[in-house]
């Protein structure tokens, strides 16, 4: 925000952003568990039909709707005789499978009454970080979208398993609407705002709009909703607004009941503004979907070949390999020191890769055969991690 945090009145930037937002053809929206349920934990049909009605009149205009629900093991508590969200997985996991059934059927029932079908959308990590699968995720949503259709997308929780989660559906909600390359991402909780604090404590402020980090300075983002129903709060949608922003994706971040203004234009809640310069979408998946699966320690000549000049990974460059992963999996590339300075897709398994260290691919095809005359990690499946934003636009 040009005046500092806090600041109630919009500006003229904003003003523009807030008319995009209005005009928007494509529009993805993010519900949290405690904004979909009650107390107890079970769905509140009163909030359901709010929210459909509200997206249902988006969708009647001729826009296309993505929602990224939450609320599936919180849906699925009652029904188990559970009283508040597990702790184990294994429960969690049975909690959602009860609990996504009644989840769909629910928006099922609500979206028909405006002449609406869904489709159910259950996505893991892999969906969006292998090539073939995120390519397969857009299809299917393209295709929903394409059939007058609402996908209603959700984590697959039922399979999800701890190394291979999203962590709460504001990360995956950014990463969807950079999918989808839509117009705008909606984040609504049941906090109707960023605030400088807590916003039940005097001499909180609503911080009206974010352009760049400089406007978070001195803010203290805790977390936000009911206790024991959601996983997310206020730093995992900062977090979101951070990737769907750094993707050139306008965010509104406000409450349930306020979404219909939000689409609106209405200057409710907090407008994270987008970005001027768009990566490429692979690289963006790699950077904010994946999780590493180990590690390769490059010398100072690879660290330079691969970060200055965009070079791929060769074994020669490579002083140490850990980790178990097998070939496609997400690696970091590390400096001397252990700093990550690139994350890319590995050609190699772990067990391989040993044998190969400093020894030119001329030298490994002579040795080995043609096979082994490749790269580790290809420049087209590596991101760099230092900050700098890689070259490219638009859908890959």
């Amino acid at each position: 925000m040009g005046t500092g945090p806090g600041a109630a009145r919009p500006t003229s930037q904003n003003r523009r952003v807030r008319d995009k937002v209005t005009a928007a053809r494509r529009v993805v929206v993010k519900i949290g568990s405690s904004s979909l349920t009650t107390a107890a934990g079970g769905l509140d049909d009163g909030r359901v039909d709010a929210l459909v009605d509200t997206l249902g009149t988006l969708a009647a205009e001729g826009r296309e709707v993505v929602l990224v629900s939450s609320g599936a093991i919180a849906a699925g508590l009652a029904p188990l005789g559970l009283t508040r969200r597990p702790r184990d997985l294994a429960t969690q996991q049975a909690a959602a499978s009860v609990g996504q059934g009644l989840l769909i059927r629910r928006y099922a029932a609500a979206f028909a009454r405006h002449r609406r079908t869904v489709g159910q959308v259950l996505l893991t990590v892999d969906d969006l970080t292998r090539r073939a699968h995120y390519r397969n995720a857009y299809r299917t949503l393209r295709k929903l979208l394409d059939l007058g259709a609402v996908p209603i997308v959700n984590e697959n929780d039922t399979v999800a398993t701890e190394e291979i989660r999203f962590g709460d559906n504001d990360r995956l909600a950014a990463l969807v609407a950079a999918l989808v390359d839509t117009d705008v991402l909606l984040l609504l909780s049941d906090v109707d705002a960023l605030w400088t604090g807590d916003p039940a404590r005097p001499g909180s402020t609503r911080i009206a709009e974010v352009h760049d980090e400089r406007d978070l300075s001195g803010v203290t983002i805790g977390g936000a909703g009911r206790a024991g129903v959601g996983t997310g709060g206020m730093v995992t949608k900062v977090e979101a607004a951070r990737i769907a922003t750094g993707f050139g994706i306008p965010v509104i971040l406000t409450s349930a009941d306020q979404a219909a203004e939000a689409l609106d234009g209405k200057p409710v809640g907090t407008l994270f503004h987008p970005s001027q310069r768009r990566p490429a979408a692979r690289l963006f998946w790699l950077a904010h979907a994946t999780t590493p699966r180990g590690r390769l320690q490059l010398d100072p000549g690879a660290v330079a070949a691969v970060v200055d000049r965009r070079k791929s990974l060769l074994p020669a460059g490579i002083t140490a390999v850990r980790g178990a992963f097998t070939a496609g999996d997400p690696v970091d590339l590390v400096d001397a020191d252990g700093v990550p300075v690139a994350r890319g897709l590995v050609n190699y398994d772990a067990v391989e890769l040993p044998g190969l260290l400093g020894r030119s691919t001329a030298e490994l095809a002579t040795a080995l055969g043609p096979g082994y005359e490749r790269e580790v990690v290809h420049c087209d499946d590596l991101v760099l991690l230092s900050g700098r934003a890689p070259a490219g636009a638009g859908p890959a």
